[in-house]
C-alpha cells in the first residue's frame, strides 16, 4: 500500500470513527441532558432515535450520488454538516433544538459513510481492500467501546450541566481536522454524463411511514391515527416501488433483492439484532443512572465487559464464518438470546447487588456473541446480492438496520422514560425493555435458522444460492476467510461492527 493509499485509508477511518462514536457516546449523557434542559420523554426519544432515522434515510441517495458526482465533495460536505449539527446540539438551550440538530448530524453521517466503502472499492484491490475493510470494522468496534467510558469520564470531570454539552461537541475537533484532509487527500471519482437514480419519492414515503410509527411510541396524541397513516404510507410505498421498477428505474426495493431469500432473511437478521443491541445498551444505561443512582463513569464501567467480549470474539469471526457459515451465526444468535434472557431473569428475581454482577456477566456474553454475528451476517447476506446490485443491496441492508434502530430505541426509551420514579419502577422498566430486545433477538435467530433451512434448497436460482462453509486449508478457504471482500464489492455499505 503506497503513501497515497495509506492517506485515503487514514482519512476514511478517522471519519468513520468520528460518526460512529457519536452514537455510542450519547446514551451515557441522556439523563444529564434531560435534567439540564428539563426535556420531556418525547423530546428525549427523538434525540436518541432521530440520528439513526436520518442516518438511514440518507444512505441510499448519498451512495448513488457519490457514484456519479464524486465521493470527495460528498465526503467533506457530509462531515461539515455533521460538525454543524454538533455545534447546534452542544450549544442548544432547548431539547427540541437538540433533537433537530441530531437529525442534521444523522444526515451528515449518512452522507459520509457510503463514501467510505465506495472509496475502499475505488482505491484498493485484493488483500489491501480486505485489510481496509477489516480496519474499518475494528474502528467501529473501538468507537463502540470507547464511547461510554469517554462520555462518563467527561461528565465526571466537568459536571452534568456542562458535561453533556462537551460530550455532544466531542466529535467536533475530529470533524474539523477531517474536512480539510478529505479535500486534500481523497481522490475525485466523478463520472460526468451519468445521472443518479435516487428514487427520492420512495425514500420520502418510507421516511413518512417510519415517522408515523415513531410518533405513537413518543406518546404523541392521536397515536392510532399515526399508526394508520404509517400503514397507508407503506401501502403507497409498495405500489410506488412496483411502478418505479416497471418504468425501468432502480427502486429502493429492487425486485431482484426481494426475490432472494438469502438476502431478505439476512437483512431481517441484521435489522432485528442491530436494533436490539442499541436499545439494550440504552435501557441498561438509564436503569443504572435513574434507578440505582450510578454516576456516568460507573455506568460506563459496567458496559465495558460487553465491549471486551465483542473485541475478543470479533477476532475469531472470520474463522467462524469460514468453518460454519450461516449455522455459526444462528448459534451465536441463540447464545445472545440466552444472555439477554439471563439479564431479564436477573432483573426480575435477584436482589439489587446481585443484579449488577449478573448484568456485567451477561454483558460479556452478549458482547462476545455480537462479535460473531455482525460482520459474518453482513458478508453472508451480501453474498446473495444479485449481479450488478451489490452497491444497492449493501445500502438497503444498512438502511434497514438504521431504521430498525430508530424504532427500537424509541420504543425502549419510551418505556424507561415514562416509568414511575424510584428503584421499583425503573427495575420494571428495565425488565420490559430487556424483554423487547429479547423478542427482537429471538426473531433474528428464527430468521437465521430459516435462512439455513430454506436457502439450502434453493439451488436452481443463483440469487438464492448459499455461501457454503469451508474448512481452513481447503481450496475455497482463502476466499471465504476474506469475507470482508464480499462487502468490498458493495460501495454503498457503511456497515461496521459498531
Amino acid at each position: 500500500m503506497d503513501r497515497d493509499h495509506r492517506a485515503v485509508l487514514l482519512v476514511c477511518l478517522g471519519a468513520g470513527f468520528t460518526t460512529l462514536l457519536d452514537q455510542s457516546v450519547l446514551n451515557i449523557v441522556v439523563p444529564a441532558l434531560r435534567d439540564s434542559l428539563h426535556a420531556g420523554p418525547a423530546a428525549v426519544q427523538w434525540i436518541v432515535a432521530g440520528y439513526s432515522l436520518s442516518f438511514g434515510l440518507a444512505l441510499v441517495p448519498a451512495g448513488r450520488v457519490g457514484d456519479i458526482a464524486g465521493r470527495r465533495r460528498l465526503f467533506a460536505g457530509g462531515l461539515a454538516l455533521f460538525a454543524l449539527g454538533a455545534v447546534v446540539a452542544g450549544t442548544a438551550g432547548n431539547a427540541w433544538v437538540v433533537a433537530a440538530a441530531r437529525l442534521v448530524q444523522g444526515l451528515g453521517a449518512g452522507t459520509v459513510n457510503p463514501q467510505i466503502i465506495g472509496l475502499f472499492q475505488d482505491t484498493f484491490a485484493g488483500r489491501d481492500r480486505t485489510r481496509a475493510l477489516a480496519a474499518y470494522a475494528a474502528v467501529g468496534g473501538l468507537a463502540a467501546a470507547l464511547g461510554p467510558p469517554v462520555g462518563g469520564l467527561v461528565l465526571q470531570l466537568t459536571g452534568p450541566d456542562l458535561g453533556w454539552r462537551l460530550v455532544l461537541l466531542l466529535n467536533l475537533p475530529f470533524a474539523l481536522v477531517m474536512v480539510p484532509l478529505a479535500a486534500r487527500r481523497l481522490p475525485s471519482t466523478r463520472h460526468p454524463g451519468r445521472r443518479p437514480d435516487l428514487d427520492l419519492a420512495g425514500l420520502l414515503l418510507l421516511g413518512a411511514a417510519l415517522v408515523g410509527v415513531v410518533l405513537p411510541l413518543t406518546g404523541t396524541a392521536g397515536g392510532w391515527r399515526w399508526a394508520a397513516a404509517a400503514g397507508a404510507f407503506v401501502a403507497v410505498f409498495v405500489l410506488w416501488e412496483r411502478r418505479y421498477t416497471a418504468r425501468g428505474r432502480t427502486a429502493v426495493l429492487m425486485p431482484a433483492l426481494t426475490r432472494s431469500p438469502g438476502y431478505v432473511l439476512g437483512t431481517l437478521v441484521a435489522m432485528c439484532y442491530f436494533g436490539a443491541t442499541l436499545a439494550l445498551t440504552l435501557a441498561l444505561t438509564l436503569f443504572l443512572q435513574n434507578g440505582l443512582g450510578y454516576t456516568p463513569l460507573a455506568t460506563a464501567a459496567l458496559t465495558l465487559p460487553g465491549a471486551i467480549g465483542f473485541a475478543l470474539a470479533s477476532s475469531a469471526s472470520t474463522a467462524m464464518v469460514t468453518r460454519f457459515g450461516r449455522p455459526g451465526v444462528s448459534v451465536a444468535l441463540g447464545v445472545a438470546a440466552a444472555g439477554i434472557a439471563a439479564e431479564a431473569a436477573a432483573v426480575w428475581l435477584l436482589p439489587v447487588g446481585a443484579v449488577v454482577a449478573a448484568l456485567a456477566a451477561a454483558q460479556f456474553v452478549t458482547g462476545a456473541a455480537g462479535g460473531l454475528i455482525n460482520a459474518p451476517n453482513q458478508a453472508l447476506t451480501l453474498g446473495h446480492a444479485p449481479p450488478g446490485a451489490h452497491g444497492l443491496s449493501a445500502g438497503v441492508l444498512q438502511l434497514s438496520q438504521r431504521l430498525a434502530a430508530a424504532l427500537s430505541v424509541a420504543a425502549v426509551s419510551g418505556v424507561a422514560l415514562t416509568a414511575p420514579p424510584g428503584l421499583a419502577g425503573q427495575r420494571t422498566a428495565l425488565l420490559h425493555g430487556t424483554l423487547i430486545c429479547l423478542a427482537l433477538v429471538v426473531l433474528a435467530a428464527i430468521f437465521a435458522f430459516a435462512d439455513g433451512a430454506i436457502v439450502r434448497g434453493c439451488t436452481s436460482d443463483s440469487t438464492c444460492r448459499p455461501i457454503p462453509p469451508t474448512r481452513a486449508g481447503s481450496p475455497q478457504s482463502s476466499a471465504a476467510s476474506g469475507f470482508a471482500g464480499t462487502a468490498a464489492s458493495a460501495p454503498r455499505s457503511p456497515e461496521s461492527a459498531s
